[in-house]
């Protein structure tokens, strides 16, 4: 016999927020605690916190926040991915650009949804989160499907002119969805190799600089020989192409 909606007893979805202006946390969590079937276990400031505290409290969706001081989300996400993967990673913002939309989806999150969003439909969006269902906000769902269509695309012309080995997905030996071009690890020297990966770990520059025995500004001008060389912009980019070379 089927369970008419009001009889069943799902746990309730457990929930961590994390935004770095605590009005803005605490008013999301306020929200989201008089909704059904959800449960706010914590809120957090930062990404660093945000590792933390999703680590001793194990929530099913985290809403993270994309800019924020001493670890943003884009890393944070990467590090849970890693850490917690049973945890879904809701970004919630109020940037739309495409280059913190593209970010964040590579690091793992599973959905990007903006701070005007009213309350009931991000409730809808973290139970539905919660059941690994990836949840866009309206005004930038184009965005990210016409970010998949070019390459697609161009994959289909270049296999119509060159087929290769069609048992194979893809004939050209690049990697696929590689969102780093032709930059390759060779253009690397072993000592930039080795502070990549570190910088893919989350250590600071101190932290690098102590392990290597060496100065703090060489660390700097290592990694700004790393950025140029491989077209990065900043830290989350390198842990992004670090996790798309293997390093990690």
């Amino acid at each position: 016999m089927m369970m008419k909606l009001s009889e069943r007893h799902d746990p309730p979805v457990r929930v961590l927020v994390v935004d770095d202006q605590q009005l803005v946390r605490d008013g999301i969590a306020s929200l989201l605690q008089v909704q059904d079937s959800i449960e706010v276990l914590a809120t957090a400031a930062n990404g660093q916190e945000a590792l933390e505290a999703a680590l001793h409290w194990q929530p099913n969706v985290i809403l993270m926040d994309i800019r924020m001081p001493i670890m943003d989300g884009v890393l944070a996400t990467i590090q849970l991915r890693r850490q917690l993967p049973s945890c879904h990673i809701l970004m919630l913002t109020t940037f739309d650009d495409d280059e913190y939309i593209q970010d964040a989806l590579q690091a793992g999150a599973h959905g990007y949804l903006l701070k005007d969003i009213p309350a009931s439909d991000l409730a809808l969006a973290v139970r539905a989160a919660a059941q690994g269902i990836y949840q866009f906000d309206p005004s930038i769902a184009g965005k990210v499907v016409s970010s998949f269509v070019p390459s697609t695309s161009r994959k289909a012309s270049e296999m119509e002119n060159d087929p290769g080995d069609l048992s194979s997905p893809i004939s050209t030996g690049r990697r696929a969805n590689s969102a780093f071009g032709e930059t390759s690890l060779g253009d690397l020297t072993k000592r930039e190799i080795e502070i990549l990966r570190f910088i893919a770990t989350g250590a600071t520059n101190r932290e690098i600089a102590e392990c290597l025995v060496i100065s703090e500004g060489t660390v700097k001008n290592h990694l700004s020989n790393v950025f140029s060389r491989l077209g990065l912009r900043d830290r989350t980019q390198a842990v992004m192409y670090a996790r798309e070379r293997g390093l990690l």
